[in-house]
C-alpha cells in the first residue's frame, strides 16, 4: 500500500402462545444480488466500445405503460456519439456526467439533488430525531440526524486525510453498522465511489471489486475480513490504508487503522477542502457502485449517480405513502446485505428522505437473532428476501403441527377467513368494505398475536424481493393478514421499478410503476409477454468501463432491458413471466450464472459429459451430470457403453466400469468419490457459499438431440432438462444438505 498523504419465532398460526422458534436460512442461502437482476442478453448488438454516450429519449414517449413490437433500437454510432456535444444518456467513463431523464411535469420533473443536499435537507428537517440506532453490549447507542451528518463529515475529512482521491473507490466489507452508513456517505462526500463488497466474497472476488473501483481505502469490520484483503493487497496498487472498524485489531501494521484512529485523522481537518469538494459535485455524476455479476462471470460495477440515489428514494417514499418523522417517524431494521441495491435504497436513502430511524440487527441475524431485534424495534416498514419469509412460514407451520387439536381448528378457521377477507379486498383493489364478525374475531383471537411474535404488530409494510417468491408463500402470509408486496426492479435501476401497495396488490404480480417511470414491453408475443423494459430518473449511468456491457443493457433510445419477461394485465399489474437467459435466482436472491460452475465441473472432472446446474427458487444449487459415452453413430444416440476416454477415467481410479449404466446413481463408489473430490475443488473456487454445489446425481443417460435435451446447435434446453428430470430434481430438495453457512441471505455482485 501507498502510505497515505498526510427467540424466538412465533410459533404458528396453528399454535399461538406456545414455545417460540427461532430463525435460521443462514444455512441455506448466501448473500444475494439484486431485486431481479438483468441477465445479459445474447445475440449481438451494434457494438461500441469506443462510444460513452447515447442519445437523448424521443419526445413521443410518454405512456406509463408501453407495448413495443419493433426491433430494439441499435446502440448510437460512434460519429453520432462524438457528434454529441452535451452529456448523453449513459456513460462508462467514472468521473463523466450524464444527461438526467427530467420530464415537463409530475415527480420527474423535480429538481435534482446530491447526497449531500439531500442528507442536509434531512437535517433541517428532522435534526433532533433518531436516525441510526444499535445495541452495544445490553446498552442501546443512537445518533440523531445533526450528529449523523456532522460524523459523515468527519469521515469524509478523515478519507482525504489518508490519500481518497476523486472517483476513486473507498471498498466496504462487513455487515450492516452504523460505520458501515458512516463509510459510505463520508465516501461521497469526499468525492469517492461508495463500494460495497459481499461479506461472503473470496479474497480474489475482493480483488477485483476493489481493483475495478481503483478502492484507495478498504473499510473493513474486523479480522476475518482484515485477512481477506491483506492476502491480495499487493495487487491493489491503488490502495493506501485499511480501516478495522470492530475489534481490537489483533496486529499492528502501517496503514492498518482502528475506526477510533481513522475518526480522529481527520477531526481537527478544516472544513475548506472538504466544502470545495461537496460544492463541486453535481447531480448527474457518479458517487456510488453496486457490483453485480452476470452470465459469463466478472461483477460489472453499476455506476449510480447522485440523482439516481436521491430520486429513487424520493419516489419510493411518495409511492410507498411513507410518513415524514414530524409526524410519525418510520422505523426499519437493516439486516440484508448492504453491497445490495435494495438494502441500500431501503437502509439509507430512503429512510433518509423521510427523517426515519434505521436500526441495526445483530451479525447472526440471519442465524435466529432477527425475530429478537424485530420484537425490540417493532418497525413500520419491513423488507424480506423470499428465503425469509419461507423460513417464518417452515417455523410456524413446524410449531403449529405441535399444538393442541383445539388450536389448530381455531387456527385453520382464522386462516381461512383472513384468505377470504384479503382476497375480497385484493380484487376491490382495497376498497376498506365492511368488515365481517369472523374477521374481527379471528383479528383478536389469531392474526394480532401472531404479528406481535413476529415483532410486526406495528408494520403495516411487509416487502419482498430479490427474488421470486411462491404463491403457497404469498398465500399463507395472506391468510395472517399479512399481506407481503412485492416489488420488482434491479440494481441498473436502483432498485424499485414497480411496488405493490394495499390498495393497488395482486398476488404474484410486482404491482405498479414508481411515479416517474415508465414500463416497455420489447417485442411482445401472443400473450402478451414481452422483455421488461425501464425508463426513468432511476435508471443507471452505465457499467464502469465497460462499454459494450452497457449497451447490451440500455438501447440507443436509452430504455433499460431487463433481461426479464413479463406481461400487463388489464388494470396495468406487471407480472414476471420468465427470464429470458440461464441466470439462476436461488430462494436467498443470490443471482448465479451457472455456465461458469458447469464448465468447471466438466474440468475438474474429464468423467463428465453434461452438467446441468440446478437451483432456481431454491434454497441452494445442485446438478444433474451425465458420463462420457459411445454415440451411435447412425442415430446420434447415446449408448450405454463407456467412451474410450472414459473407460481410462476409471482404470486410473482403479474402477472396473465400462458402462454408465454400472456408474450411474452412485453404484461404482470409486467413481462417485472421484467426481465429489472434482465438485469440493469448484466448491473451494466459489465466489460465495451460495454458489457451492450441495448435491448432485448421475444420470441413466447422456443428452442428446434426438432425447430432446440439447438443441440443434447442442445448446442445453434448460426447461426440457428441468421436465424430464424432475423427480430426481425434487429429490434432491426432499432433505436439507448441511451447507457451510454464509454470513448474509443475498450475494456478491
Amino acid at each position: 500500500m501507498e502510505p497515505p498523504r498526510s427467540d424466538g419465532f412465533l410459533e404458528s398460526s396453528c399454535g399461538v402462545g406456545d414455545s417460540a422458534a427461532s430463525l435460521d436460512i443462514a444455512n441455506e442461502s448466501s448473500e444475494e444480488e439484486s431485486t431481479g437482476e438483468r441477465e445479459e442478453e445474447i445475440g449481438a448488438h451494434n457494438k461500441v466500445a469506443s462510444s460513452t454516450r447515447a442519445t437523448e429519449v424521443p419526445a413521443e414517449q410518454t405512456s406509463n405503460t408501453q407495448t413495443v413490437n419493433a426491433q430494439r433500437p441499435n446502440s448510437l454510432s460512434v460519429a453520432a456519439a462524438v457528434a454529441a456535444a452535451e452529456p448523453g444518456l449513459w456513460t462508462t467513463q467514472g468521473d463523466a456526467e450524464v444527461k438526467l431523464r427530467m420530464e415537463d411535469s409530475g415527480l420527474a420533473a423535480e429538481t435534482p439533488l446530491t447526497v449531500n443536499q439531500m442528507f442536509t435537507s434531512a437535517v433541517e428537517r428532522f435534526g433532533n430525531y433518531t436516525a441510526l440506532s444499535w445495541k452495544k453490549g445490553e446498552q442501546q447507542k443512537s445518533l440523531n440526524y445533526r450528529d449523523y451528518y456532522q460524523t459523515c463529515r468527519n469521515a469524509a475529512k478523515s478519507f482525504l486525510k489518508l490519500g481518497l482521491q476523486r472517483y476513486h473507490g473507498v471498498g466496504i466489507l462487513g455487515f450492516n453498522s452504523a460505520e458501515w452508513f458512516i463509510a459510505d456517505i463520508g465516501a461521497i462526500l469526499a468525492g469517492g465511489f461508495a463500494v460495497g463488497i459481499y461479506t461472503t466474497n473470496s479474497p480474489e472476488a475482493c480483488q477485483y471489486v476493489a481493483e475495478n473501483c481503483k478502492a484507495n481505502i478498504i473499510v473493513v469490520e474486523n479480522h476475518k475480513q482484515l485477512q481477506k484483503i491483506l492476502q491480495v493487497e499487493d495487487k491493489l496498487p491503488h490502495l493506501k490504508a485499511i480501516i478495522q472498524y470492530k475489534d481490537a485489531l489483533k496486529e499492528k501494521r502501517p496503514n492498518l487503522y482502528t475506526w477510533a484512529e481513522f475518526m480522529e485523522l481527520g477531526r481537527n481537518e478544516p472544513d475548506a477542502p472538504l466544502d470545495a469538494i461537496i460544492s463541486s459535485q453535481k447531480p448527474n455524476q457518479c458517487c456510488t457502485l453496486i457490483y453485480t455479476s452476470g452470465t459469463t462471470g466478472q461483477p460489472k460495477g453499476v455506476m449510480l449517480s447522485h440523482d439516481n440515489l436521491t430520486w429513487t428514494a424520493l419516489s419510493t417514499s411518495r409511492h410507498v405513502r411513507l410518513t415524514d418523522a414530524t409526524q410519525a417517524q418510520e422505523s426499519v431494521v437493516s439486516y440484508l446485505p448492504l453491497s445490495h441495491i435494495a438494502a441500500q435504497m431501503v437502509d439509507i436513502w430512503v429512510t433518509m428522505r423521510v427523517g426515519g430511524a434505521t436500526y441495526f440487527a445483530q451479525p447472526d441475524a440471519l442465524k435466529g437473532s432477527l425475530v429478537d431485534t424485530l420484537k425490540e424495534v417493532r418497525p413500520t416498514a419491513f423488507m424480506g428476501v423470499p428465503r425469509v419469509w419461507e423460513k417464518m412460514q417452515e417455523k410456524m407451520k413446524s410449531v403449529g403441527a405441535k399444538s393442541s387439536t383445539v388450536r389448530r381448528k381455531v387456527a385453520a378457521w382464522a386462516k381461512d377467513v383472513g384468505l377470504q377477507t384479503n382476497l375480497t379486498k385484493m380484487n376491490q383493489n382495497g376498497a376498506a368494505g365492511r368488515t365481517t364478525l369472523s374477521y374481527q374475531l379471528a383479528k383478536k383471537l389469531v392474526f394480532k398475536k401472531v404479528r406481535k411474535a413476529l415483532g410486526l404488530d406495528r408494520c403495516n409494510k411487509c416487502y419482498t424481493g430479490a427474488a421470486p417468491i411462491t404463491k403457497d408463500t404469498l398465500e399463507f402470509f395472506l391468510s395472517l393478514d399479512i399481506p407481503l408486496y412485492e416489488l420488482y426492479g434491479m440494481s441498473e435501476s436502483t432498485g424499485p421499478h414497480t411496488i405493490s401497495l394495499p390498495d393497488a396488490f395482486k398476488l404474484t404480480s410486482c404491482g405498479k410503476e414508481i411515479p416517474g417511470c415508465k414500463t416497455r414491453l420489447h417485442k411482445p408475443d401472443e400473450e402478451g409477454n414481452g422483455e421488461i423494459c425501464f425508463w426513468g430518473r432511476h435508471v443507471f449511468m452505465g457499467y464502469l468501463n465497460m462499454p459494450e456491457k452497457t449497451e447490451e443493457a440500455l438501447d440507443a433510445e436509452g430504455w433499460l432491458h431487463s433481461g426479464d419477461l413479463g406481461k400487463h394485465d388489464e388494470n396495468g399489474f406487471l407480472f414476471i413471466t420468465g427470464r429470458i437467459k440461464e441466470l439462476i435466482i436461488t430462494a436467498g436472491g443470490e443471482n448465479i450464472p451457472p455456465v461458469p460452475i458447469e464448465d468447471a465441473v466438466k474440468e475438474a472432472v474429464p468423467l463428465i459429459s453434461n452438467a446441468m446446474l440446478i437451483g432456481d427458487k431454491r434454497k441452494f444449487l445442485s446438478m444433474l451430470l451425465t458420463i462420457k459415452c459411445k454415440v451411435n453413430a447412425d442415430t446420434g444416440d447415446p449408448e450405454d457403453e463407456l467412451s474410450p476416454e472414459a473407460v481410462d477415467f476409471c482404470r486410473r481410479l482403479g474402477s472396473n466400469a465400462t458402462r454408465v449404466s454400472e456408474i450411474a446413481g452412485g453404484r461404482d463408489r470409486a467413481i462417485h468419490t472421484a467426481i465429489q473430490d472434482g465438485i469440493n475443488r469448484v466448491n473451494e473456487k466459489a465466489t460465495s457459499n451460495a454458489q457451492r454445489i450441495q448435491k448432485w446425481i448421475i444420470l441413466d443417460r447422456d443428452f442428446s438431440v434426438g432425447g430432446g435435451e440439447l438443441g440443434p446447435t447442442m445448446k442445453l434446453k434448460r426447461p426440457v432438462v428441468v421436465k424430464m428430470y424432475k423427480e430426481q430434481i425434487e429429490n434432491f430438495y426432499k432433505e436439507l444438505p448441511t451447507p457451510t453457512t454464509p454470513d448474509n441471505p443475498l450475494p456478491p455482485k
